[in-house]
């Protein structure tokens, strides 16, 4: 292959055989429950990296099922996004992501810098309620349960916290180890349509596990439950801030 070749076909690796394809990746029918509750105020702002500030001590729980998405397929998701603050914007930072896909684990940090893993997250409707449950390996590390629909939500405010600006700590390291890119990253979600979105009661068990350190932020009081389901895009990011850069310093 010669040199002019590999620069046109370059965008992921493996070169010939890629894991996943370009750009764009459309998502259908995503189901979203997330838990909103109130942690402890230090160990939040141990794992926030500067520029970002801390909102306020909540961290929100999110399982999400993904059975329709271009590119990379049907899998499920769970992790926590932390509400934060930006030249004064206020979004998320996503602080964890466990997942059960090759396509959107590799895709995800090497495009984004999305912090995912290798787990085995579930969501799944039981009865009345709405079971959301993340192992890794043989270790059950978190369990959500909400109401089943028990009260609709304004689906115009569930659209306008999805359109809200999203962070990501983009880490790549140079072959010798060291850090080749630490970037600041911003994304938005696009083409949102709710589909349907409702509240209900909520409880979540955060457990300790040296890899899946979800439990490192403590549930001490559950805030608000959301369950949507809606179609999207997830957009191209851009890059905020270059913590590699002598002068980001100052």
């Amino acid at each position: 292959m010669k040199i002019a070749e590999v620069r046109k076909n370059a965008f992921a690796m493996p070169l010939t055989n890629p894991s996943y394809p370009p750009a764009p990746y459309r998502f259908y029918d995503r189901e979203y429950v997330i838990i909103t509750y109130r942690t402890d105020a230090a160990a939040l702002e141990a794992v926030v990296p500067e520029p970002l500030e801390v909102v306020k001590p909540v961290v929100k729980y999110e399982f999400i099922r993904m059975p329709d998405s271009t590119g990379f397929g049907d899998y499920t998701e769970s992790g926590q996004v932390i509400p934060v603050r930006f030249n004064g914007v206020e979004g998320v930072y996503v602080h964890s992501m466990y997942l059960d896909d090759d396509a959107p684990i590799a895709g995800g940090r090497e495009i984004w810098g999305f912090p995912k893993k290798l787990a085995n997250p579930k969501l799944s409707h039981e009865g009345e309620i709405i079971l959301g449950t993340l192992h890794y390996g043989s270790i059950l590390c978190a369990v959500g349960t909400m109401g089943y629909k028990h009260r609709a939500v304004d689906q115009s405010t569930v659209l306008s916290a999805v359109s809200a600006p999203n962070f990501l700590l983009k880490i790549i390291p140079h072959v010798d180890g060291s850090p080749r890119i630490a970037e600041l990253v911003r994304y938005y979600l696009q083409d949102i349509e709710i589909k349907g979105a409702w509240t209900g009661p909520a409880a979540l068990d955060l457990r300790p596990h040296v890899m899946a350190d979800v439990a490192r932020l403590p549930v001490l009081e559950i805030e608000s439950a959301l369950h949507f389901v809606a179609d999207l895009t997830l957009g191209p990011g851009e890059v905020v801030f270059d913590y590699l850069d002598p002068e980001s310093d100052s």
